[in-house]
């Protein structure tokens, strides 16, 4: 029935992506509706109902981690294609029952994702995946075998827990001016690590990282990455930082004083570490899009919600124009930004990889920033129609005053917001001109 959701109930205005809300579209089969109420029903179970007292205590309970990890739900993470030689040699072979490991697309981690930020908070299920989103591709991507077969089949379930380590207090955006060390030893067998990472996501929690560090001279040819252990590894000290939003996501700040890492610990070749940085940042700027869209979902919605039963100058705030105005304002921006998502994926998935890191790399650090500026649109929205209940962090406001702290989360990690625009505009400048040369003739020659 249209305007009903799965549940028969019919959902507010901006509550849910158009499909969610019986309207028509070209993307999800009858097997990604499965998937998408397969996720509900597991996030609704374990995670929904307790993700807003978890981020006021500001920590994730360890099981909550271990039954994820359990039914394989840390695994929807991961870019798509998914590993699926390495998932199945360690005896994952399906998600829920309902997806086979080498059915896995982009349009299942879209789901996934969407579902686990309708809680509105970043915070819980950051605690959970962004090890695996983001620490654990450069593994499976460049690293070698006998690293993969040390470290992957642990984190797959849980075992262990990565974290992603390359922003540093002067390097943040700026990539290449990456300053932590990795010097070989005398005797050549061990990596010392000196230096410091910060704004690190989930490293409190975590094992090891999949840390940048300048193995080299100045600049990105010098980079490199290497698997660093974390928790109780002599010379390492880790303590959480106070940040804005996400905080239970344990955001860390981890200093390396003459930290040994055994020589194989290296990711792939030495030198290639800004080309795995920047190819793995595709895929976290991608997650932070679908992410921040549904959050400016459960902001709006939450308004829109409020401004139907507040009353002031005696009638309902939704009889005011101004407050329509500014409804319809964000709406149609949350409401673009959702369909450039889909679009988005539904490119990934009919692209090569190599097809998609050239034509959709800029465009995918766009989408990421338009989505934090599509948030901040719909959580100002909400902060100023709850008014004075929107600035108390309790009551009937409560949801948009946290969400309005929420926003500042997804326009800085990833590659800030104005990096992410000058990042667009640089590569769609570069293709278009390197086509245009492939066009041209080559010279002295009449073929046309």
């Amino acid at each position: 029935m249209a305007g009903t959701t799965q549940s028969g109930a019919i959902p507010l205005p901006f509550s849910e992506p158009p499909y969610l809300c019986g309207l028509p579209s070209p993307y999800y089969t009858p097997e990604l509706r499965k998937w998408q109420q397969a996720c509900r029903a597991f996030i609704g179970e374990h995670l929904m109902p307790y993700a807003w007292d978890w981020e006021k205590e500001e920590t994730v309970p360890d099981h909550l981690f271990h039954t994820f990890a359990k039914h394989n739900m840390l695994i929807p993470v991961l870019p798509s294609p998914l590993p699926v030689q390495q998932l199945k040699a360690v005896g994952i072979h399906d998600l829920l029952g309902v997806v086979k490991v080498e059915d896995f697309t982009y349009m299942h981690n879209m789901i996934y994702n969407d579902e686990m930020s309708r809680t509105g908070l970043a915070g819980p299920g950051a605690s959970l995946t962004t090890g695996m989103a983001f620490g654990v591709p450069c593994v499976i991507k460049f690293g070698e075998k006998q690293l993969q077969e040390r470290f992957l089949p642990d984190a797959f379930w849980g075992r262990t827990r990565f974290c992603i380590a390359i922003t540093e207090p002067d390097a943040g955006s700026d990539v290449a001016n990456i300053k932590t060390t990795a010097e070989r030893s005398k005797d050549g067998k061990k990596w010392i690590i000196n230096g410091t990472k910060k704004w690190i996501t989930n490293g409190i929690w975590s094992d090891y990282a999949s840390m940048a560090v300048r193995t080299g001279g100045p600049g990105p040819s010098g980079l490199s990455m290497i698997v660093v252990p974390l928790k109780n590894h002599p010379g390492v000290s880790m303590r959480r930082l106070k940040v804005q939003g996400q905080i239970s996501a344990g955001t860390t700040y981890i200093e390396l004083d003459d930290v040994e890492v055994p020589i194989e610990n290296l990711i792939g070749q030495e030198g290639q570490g800004m080309k795995y940085v920047m190819t793995n940042f595709n895929h976290e700027r991608l997650t932070i899009a679908i992410g921040a869209t549904r959050q400016a979902r459960v902001a709006l919605s939450a308004a829109f919600a409020y401004v139907l039963k507040r009353e002031a100058f005696g009638k309902p705030l939704i009889e005011q124009p101004v407050v329509r105005h500014r409804l319809a304002k964000a709406g149609a921006l949350l409401e673009s930004q959702w369909a450039w998502v889909e679009q988005f994926v539904y490119q990934m998935c009919n692209m090569t990889k190599e097809q998609a890191d050239v034509e959709l790399g800029g465009l995918t650090a766009a989408a990421k920033a338009h989505a934090g500026m599509v948030f901040k649109e719909c959580a100002d929205c909400a902060m100023l129609l709850f008014g004075g209940n929107g600035y108390t962090r309790s009551g009937q406001g409560e949801i948009a005053e946290r969400m309005w702290r929420e926003v500042n989360g997804h326009r800085i990690p990833g590659g800030s917001e104005d990096v992410m625009l000058d990042l667009m505009i640089r590569q769609l400048a570069k293709n278009y001109q390197r086509k245009t040369k492939e066009l041209e003739r080559p010279s002295g020659s009449s073929k046309l």
